[in-house]
């Protein structure tokens, strides 16, 4: 018994001894250097969770520590744009800059700073700071000249850069943009001319100056410039657009046909423009029947044409005009080359076939057409009317009967079923059907 006691009065001893120590140890005292650290971290945390207000409020601590402390300051700017408090967080980056001037970062803070308030005078001072850094910033400085409209400056950046590391999309919207005011052209004219001087092989700089020149109503520079380029790239296909027109206007068919030629062969050139000059040329053999042939070959150029069918156009452009025999001939050649299934192009034809009497040939076709589209009234309607006209009366009425069912919201192709209808029932001496269709077609009329 005499031991235990001993025992517990050594463990109270001992645990008393450690509570004095305890109480006696001194708690290790924070540095400025560890209570920054704190602070900063702890701003990162909250900026992470984005509680920005409270990382401002740790990074306020931070600078009461270190207030020259550039890094603060940029880290302070972030949170107080993230909070749209945007004078505050200019004034931040601009401080971190002024502390730390070599730093790409605090720079590009206060230039986003400008740009979301979309004070782009402001932001093209801060850009031209960038550029010393890197000239990849040149291309934000040139929307910046368009958005402050010093379009002066912003053609010569636009040029430069094209020089140099090659043209883009957006430059060359810009670029647009600027050359439609007008009073730039010259401007811009002479630099061309300067380009074709250093870089006569650049096809660009002779197209972009014949285009300026034309727009401008000057012809004899533009061709001019046409004929230059032809000989610094003879197979330049823009030299041959420029110098085609100069030919057909002319009048001297040979040298046009050749030009028009060699662009419709390239590869490179665009398609509008290849029609354009399809075009020109229809009209030019128009009058000048003898290079008809050459208007064939032309038009073999279009045969995998994707965009348009370049034959039945053509065939569209006799049409109008009325000259029937041209206008068959190219809804033919269509015709063949989509195994004759095309219902425009059919429809198109049996117009001809009627204006020129060619009732055999149409009643076949349309016949045909029936078999493969008999839903198509239309075709219903042309057999009727050509087997009227060939004075096969019953086989007109049973086709124009079975075509009538498909007609819908037609007035003026359901007048023409009854008008043939009746013309049917006259030829089979039903008299008084004939007048029964001849009335249903004047009431129409009358609507």
């Amino acid at each position: 018994m005499k031991k235990t006691v001993s025992f517990f009065l050594f463990l109270v001893l001992l645990c008393n001894s450690a509570v004095l120590m305890a109480q006696t140890e001194p708690e290790p005292i924070k540095t400025d250097a560890d209570k920054f650290q704190e602070f900063f971290y702890e701003s990162l945390m909250q900026k992470g969770i984005e509680n920005y207000d409270k990382a401002i409020t740790a990074l306020e601590q931070c600078l009461k520590i270190k207030p020259d402390d550039a890094t603060v300051y940029f880290e302070l700017g972030k949170n107080q744009l993230a909070l749209k408090q945007y004078d505050k967080a200019y004034s931040s980056f601009e401080k971190a800059t002024q502390i730390d001037p070599k730093n790409k970062w605090f720079w590009l803070g206060m230039y986003e700073v400008s740009y979301q308030t979309k004070d782009y005078n402001q932001a093209v001072v801060t850009i031209n700071k960038l550029i010393a850094f890197d000239a990849v910033y040149k291309e934000d400085l040139v929307s910046l000249y368009m958005n402050t409209q010093q379009f002066d400056k912003a053609l010569v950046l636009i040029n430069e850069l094209n020089a140099t590391i090659g043209k883009s999309d957006r430059r060359d919207l810009y670029k647009m943009q600027v050359l439609s005011l007008g009073k730039y052209q010259n401007a811009e004219i002479t630099n061309l001319i300067d380009q074709i001087d250093k870089n006569p092989k650049e096809e660009s700089n002779y197209t972009s100056l014949i285009r300026l020149y034309s727009e401008n109503n000057e012809a004899e520079k533009a061709l001019e410039i046409t004929k230059k380029l032809e000989v610094a790239i003879p197979t330049s296909a823009w030299a041959q657009v420029g110098l085609f027109k100069f030919y057909l206007e002319k009048n001297e068919g040979p040298q046009a046909i050749n030009s028009m030629n060699m662009v419709l062969a390239s590869a490179k050139m665009d398609s509008k423009i290849k029609h354009r000059i399809l075009n020109e040329f229809l009209i030019f053999v128009d009058t000048n029947p003898q290079y008809a042939a050459d208007l064939e070959k032309a038009i073999s150029y279009f045969d995998n044409d994707p965009e348009v069918d370049v034959s039945k156009e053509i065939g569209k452009y006799y049409h109008n005009k009325k000259q029937w025999d041209k206008a068959v001939k190219y809804y033919e050649q269509t015709l063949r080359k989509n195994s004759g299934q095309d219902v425009e192009t059919n429809l198109l034809l049996f117009q001809v076939y009627v204006e020129t009497k060619q009732y055999d040939s149409l009643a076949k076709k349309a016949s045909a057409m029936v078999e493969s589209f008999p839903t198509q009234p239309q075709f219903y309607y042309f057999s009727g009317l050509a087997n009227n006209q060939l004075q096969q009366f019953k086989k007109a009425k049973e086709m124009l009967e079975m075509g009538m069912d498909y007609v819908v919201n037609d007035v003026t192709l359901e007048i023409n079923f009854n008008i043939q209808l009746g013309e049917a029932y006259n030829g089979l001496g039903d008299f008084k059907k004939k007048e029964l269709y001849f009335s249903k077609a004047n009431q129409l009329l009358k609507k």
